[in-house]
């Protein structure tokens, strides 16, 4: 098969035919321009053996290259875990989703200016043509500058040398985030991505502030409808249905504007902008809130430029690859990618949706100004010994006695490169110049950013914890940071929780269990703690130093399982395909069984938690991990224990678990099932699939349902729990997230906060009064 390049289809690659081609080859191996090949004494036969070797390898291919159809270039591509690096001591470097790569510019002794760039850049566009590919790797003779500096150009990292038999070669890799950047920081803004993203977020818009009733369509008769802009002139007619709890569903093509009776183009900010004041946005957050919804646009031209899986061939991906390929952000809040204080190249660099691997920055921070929280039986001496190498933090101890100082009286604590850069090295400058906070460098282990930006999870070492740090970037109503002070009680929090789960025979029969947050630490030492605000409200300021470690899932997989966020189960691919449809279609099961198993995985486990101990979670879809057996979900796992947690009784609790109860009214106690698990997940996951023809809403919640009650049925010593939370009582309060955010698009809650932040707009009808 014959490949052209996108942006140079003058060039194309196809697979080298080596009885056809091997005069040409030893021609151009041989050739003294070629003697970083390494093959300028080998004789026509023996070029022929050698490629005739790479052909019949299943890991090593080769490519002839044509310019308008005639042999120009040479490359080769292999997997490096199955090369000669591996029997060396790069293996640590190189990680799953490698491609390895070899180009040879046909010798000539009348070079095109700037052809041998172009070859560069169609070979790399081959290389990653392939989306499992994650980076290319390769290991050019440490004295070929002029590829190295070619290498770099392109956006390789230079890793280290490297001995391979006959040369001293730099090892260099290429992530796929650095060559899109390097290939275009703004290519994806184009209008063709814009034009999708305006459609899909005025879409969203119109149904989900329909469904938080700020906004009223009117009925035109025949599944269209209406909304006016206050000011008369403006208008949006579409087609829609309305499921249960008021889901409207709308058909993005059906969606038109126009203004003073003319068409006009589809814009989310100016709509936002005309219904400011119905929104109840306040007139000095707009431009921030208008901002989010910009960087929201931007993620989506991006995810819509470069991600091309479809959702079938999301069904058979691994977890991280699942991780990048979301494209919503949130299901209900309009402005989710927002990320303000992330610049063009942050994006490429830390985004989840570009995949993109980073590095730890580690300081050491002076234990008489910082803290470290352990989860029981867990030692700091533990922790660090399964989070870094002896040598590695051997390297961190040597700086620090470098400076004179004692590594005894110090604690690691990892930051966000981001961060570092941005903040600590700044804003805490005053901190690094005492030796309170001293800068140790990055760890060596790669980590890739999860859906919730800020956690990472260790792709060089999947078996360690992730890795939750602060990032003072606004996101979806906040800025992301963590609180040294709230943290100190997580890992006693997750403690208590995971015992009591695990304790619970219907939550191991459920397969249910927690990720603990097995430790924290943050630094306090700075000038924002020692003058904090006289309205006992933390600021961004006192939350950018801190971190925490959660336990990794990998470890927990059986024989044939493996692992998704529960977010991917709401994902569409760009041509609204469902990777939840998809599922149901590769299980071979019918769409309610498969429903089935999903429930009693995620609604039971809650359902119980609720009823059993007046523990409630909030169970959304970036909170869950679902460990998937043949397509099907069989079991949950819950993640963010200690800051989404409560528990709503007057029961007693360990002192450290206190800050966790939570005082609600007796028709507020089912609302996290109501709300969280039923609004927020499977409201959206019973439009898909009504609209996808797999399942109508209607089954859907029968299905609900049936789980609620076969778990009372199964449970009569807990009959009157289930009386008092009353699952299916016929309304429950209407909690509205995009109403918190439109209130206040810089904090939309104080997590440390008491009592119920929450915005309602009446009750709903409930559909497990009425379903089945």
């Amino acid at each position: 098969m014959t490949h052209s390049s996108p942006h140079s289809p003058d060039l194309t690659l196809e697979p080298l035919d080596v009885e056809r081609d091997a005069g040409l080859l030893h021609r151009w191996v041989t050739h003294p321009k070629a003697r970083f090949w390494m093959m300028q004494e080998a004789s026509p036969a023996e070029v022929a053996a050698e490629y005739t070797r790479i052909a019949k390898h299943p890991h090593h291919h080769a490519w002839l290259g044509r310019h308008r159809g005639e042999p120009a270039f040479l490359a080769e591509t292999y997997d490096p875990a199955r090369s000669e690096l591996a029997g060396l001591t790069a293996l640590p470097d190189l990680e799953p989703g490698d491609l390895g790569m070899h180009v040879l510019v046909a010798p000539t002794d009348e070079p095109v200016r700037g052809f041998t760039r172009q070859v560069f850049a169609a070979v790399l566009e081959h290389c990653f043509r392939d989306p499992a590919v994650r980076r290319v790797v390769v290991e050019p003779d440490a004295a070929n500058l002029a590829i190295r500096r070619l290498n770099t150009e392109h956006g390789f990292r230079e890793v280290r040398e490297v001995p391979l038999p006959g040369k001293t070669a730099m090892l260099s890799v290429l992530t796929r985030a650095a060559w899109q950047h390097a290939t275009g920081e703004v290519a994806h803004l184009r209008p063709d991505h814009l034009e999708a993203g305006q459609r899909h977020l005025l879409t969203k818009a119109l149904a989900e502030l329909s469904h938080e009733r700020l906004l009223e369509p009117q009925r035109l008769g025949d599944g269209r409808w209406r909304v006016t802009a206050p000011d008369g002139r403006t208008r949006y007619d579409f087609r829609a249905r309305v499921l249960p709890l008021e889901h409207w569903v709308i058909e993005p093509a059906s969606v038109m504007r126009t203004r003073n009776g003319e068409p006009a183009p589809l814009d989310v900010q100016a709509f936002v902008a005309e219904h400011a004041e119905v929104l109840g946005l306040p007139t000095e957050l707009l431009h921030t809130y208008l901002e989010e919804l910009a960087g929201t646009l931007a993620g989506f031209a991006w995810k819509r430029h470069h991600h091309r899986a479809t959702a079938t061939d999301l069904v058979d991906a691994d977890y991280q690859e699942l991780e990048a390929a979301m494209t919503e952000g949130h299901p209900s809040f309009l402005a989710n990618n927002g990320r303000i204080g992330l610049g063009v190249r942050d994006h490429a660099a830390y985004a989840p949706e570009t995949g993109s691997t980073v590095r730890l920055v580690w300081l050491a921070a002076r234990r008489a100004s910082a803290h470290l929280s352990l989860g029981d039986g867990l030692t700091e001496e533990a922790l660090l010994a399964g989070e870094l190498d002896p040598e590695v933090r051997a390297g961190f101890d040597e700086r620090l006695t470098t400076l004179g100082l004692d590594p005894a009286d110090y604690l690691l604590l990892p930051v966000h490169p981001w961060q570092w850069e941005n903040k600590a090295a700044v804003t805490f400058a005053p901190d690094l110049a005492r030796r309170d906070l001293v800068h140790l460098g990055e760890g060596p282990d790669s980590y890739q950013p999860q859906q919730s930006i800020r956690t990472f999870f260790n792709r060089s070492r999947p078996d360690r914890h992730y890795v939750k740090t602060a990032l003072a970037v606004q996101n979806m109503g906040f800025v992301r940071g963590l609180s040294p002070g709230f943290m100190v009680d997580t890992p006693a929090i997750n403690d208590h929780v995971a015992a009591l789960v695990a304790s619970d025979p219907t939550l191991q029969a459920c397969g249910f269990s927690v990720l603990r947050e097995r430790a924290a630490v943050g630094y306090t030492g700075d000038a924002y703690h020692a003058n904090p605000r006289t309205d006992d409200r933390s600021t961004p300021h006192q939350k950018m130093l801190a971190a925490l470690w959660r336990e990794s899932p990998l470890p927990r997989l059986g024989r044939g399982e493996r692992l998704a966020t529960m977010a991917s189960l709401l994902h569409r691919d760009a041509e609204g395909r469902s990777l939840a449809a998809a599922m149901v279609t590769a299980s071979r099961l019918t769409a309610q069984a498969w429903l089935r198993s999903y429930l009693h995985a995620y609604v039971r486990p809650i359902v119980h938690c609720l009823v059993a101990h007046d523990l409630a979670f909030m169970p959304h879809g970036e909170n869950l991990v679902l460990v998937l057996r043949d397509h099907v979900p069989v079991r949950a796992l819950m993640k963010d224990i200690g800051e989404e947690v409560a528990f709503l009784h007057d029961r007693p609790l360990p002192p450290a678990v206190e800050r966790t109860r939570a005082e609600v009214d007796d028709d507020e106690r089912a609302l996290p099932l109501q709300t969280d698990v039923m609004v927020g997940v499977l409201r959206h996951l019973a439009g898909i699939l009504d609209d996808e023809g797999v399942l109508p809403a209607s089954e859907l919640w029968a299905e609900v349902r049936r789980c609620v009650r076969q778990h009372a049925d199964e449970h009569p010593d807990l009959a009157l729990e289930h009386k008092r939370y009353d699952f299916s009582r016929p309304t429950f309060k209407h909690s509205c997230v995009n109403r918190l955010q439109l209130r206040d698009t810089r904090q939309m809650l104080d997590l440390s906060g008491d009592g119920d932040q929450m915005m309602y707009a009446g009750e709903l009808d409930n559909p497990l009064a009425t379903a089945g």
